[in-house]
């Protein structure tokens, strides 16, 4: 089940209705380095584990 083109532009509005113009860079932005900080996380992790012994 994927989303459609309508459903994406509800999803939007909504989005834009609870956080209002004028916020909704900042929640983007946000979010951006929430999914940064995620994508360094994983990265790290597994070069920590490749870097582990087998036990």
């Amino acid at each position: 089940m994927s989303l459609g083109p309508w459903q994406l532009f509800l999803v939007l509005i909504i989005i834009l209705v609870l956080f209002g113009a004028g916020r909704l860079p900042q929640v983007m932005g946000d979010l951006g380095k929430g999914i940064k900080n995620l994508k360094q996380e994983l990265k790290d992790s597994e070069k920590l584990s490749s870097n582990e012994p087998d036990r």
